[in-house]
């Protein structure tokens, strides 16, 4: 299951300023996708309680759920918003109790005691306790406090790598020693810091992890952490999870881009718009013959488009079928002056030619071949 924190995480990104409308809108769209959990902010944030209104008016049947950190008068703030789960941050490594909180590892645990439960006495449905840094924490201490944690009513412990610096296999690692020792459900927090968030994420699930926090387009403190649309890709398109529709993901990329002020690169991942587009011969060839030769999924999938071009790298092959679709099929020993035509044309042009430009350059070939030019 997925939590989505575009309007968490993703707000911390630098410089990203989103209207509360558009906010509404997003939350609504990943909502939309099937996105079991959405993280709509963290306790004190402007507008917040709006923010749940407006998303409970609207019908949202996804779980709401804030940030909060380890303290009684933030939990009682998140107990009056409606929500249906808090997120409580806890800082497990050493470093971060002493010169973060300025405490030990006795106060942090009486902190937990306290926040923990006075969330269970105020109501709130879904108690989740975010062991923050636990990549660099003593993993003992770090299931102790899961553990209290277990005891006092939360239901689940998210395990943040909070620099990005874990592997697929530590990872799996991490994982597996928390479900070993409590009985809770397990949620993780990636950032992307070394290039790892997505692959991380979804080991994390295969290795027995409920839960993944994402982001769309991965946007977050830094180089972010887990996007979004990688991961529903991958458990829907390749594990076959029929939960997440990503019909609308690539319109959902763009309205986070345009509002994030970034790009989203043309070969980026799920949502670029040249994933699909291919010129080399040999790939060219094969998806003429098969698409599953060399896409991994079917483009519609995801509201893509497949462009197939001609250019300076096509080959015989590739040139005879594409040409046999166009109704301009040629004789084998004719395909050789066309290809070298194209090549040159394409080189020239700095990018694959247009079906006008096949059409005229195939003409130009023949006149050529019969002296009747």
């Amino acid at each position: 299951m997925l939590i989505d924190t575009t309007l968490r995480e993703g707000a911390q990104m630098f410089g990203n300023y989103v209207p509360q409308s558009v906010r509404i809108e997003m939350a609504s769209r990943i909502a939309a996708m099937g996105v079991e959990e959405i993280e709509v902010g963290w306790v004190g944030q402007e507008g917040l309680g709006q923010l749940v209104g407006a998303l409970r008016a609207q019908g949202v049947t996804a779980d709401l759920s804030v940030w909060s950190p380890c303290r009684p008068v933030d939990v009682y703030r998140a107990a009056g918003l409606g929500i249906d789960t808090i997120n409580i941050g806890l800082p497990v490594s050493d470093l971060h109790i002493a010169e973060r909180l300025r405490t030990d590892r006795e106060g942090l645990t009486r902190m937990l005691k306290e926040t923990v439960g006075l969330a269970h006495s105020c109501g709130i449905r879904r108690i989740s306790v975010g062991l923050e840094d636990v990549t660099r924490a003593d993993q003992d201490f770090a299931l102790a406090m899961a553990r209290t944690a277990r005891e006092l009513g939360a239901v689940r412990i998210r395990l943040a790598d909070t620099l990005g610096v874990m592997t697929p296999l530590r990872i799996a690692e991490l994982v597996r020693f928390f479900a070993d020792g409590v009985d809770m459900e397990i949620a993780i927090h990636c950032h992307n810091d070394f290039g790892m968030a997505t692959a991380n994420a979804v080991t994390a699930l295969e290795s027995g992890a409920h839960w993944a926090d994402v982001s769309v387009l991965g946007i977050g403190e830094r180089s972010g952490i887990s996007a979004l649309e990688e991961v529903a890709a991958h458990l829907r398109l390749v594990q076959r999870y029929e939960i997440y529709d990503m019909n609308a993901v690539r319109g959902l990329c763009d309205l986070v881009a345009e509002h994030a002020r970034i790009p989203v690169a043309r070969n980026r991942p799920v949502a670029g718009k040249d994933i699909f587009a291919a010129e080399s011969g040999l790939h060219v060839d094969g998806i003429l013959k098969n698409p599953d030769l060399f896409e991994p999924y079917d483009p519609c999938h995801t509201g893509a488009n497949r462009v197939l071009g001609l250019g300076s790298k096509a080959g015989r092959g590739a040139v005879g079928t594409m040409l046999r679709q166009m109704g301009l099929e040629k004789p084998l020993h004719s395909l050789g002056g066309i290809v070298s035509a194209i090549r040159d044309k394409a080189g020239r042009a700095g990018r694959p030619l247009q079906a006008d430009e096949l059409q005229a350059l195939v003409a130009r070939q023949e006149c050529l071949d019969g002296g009747n030019c």
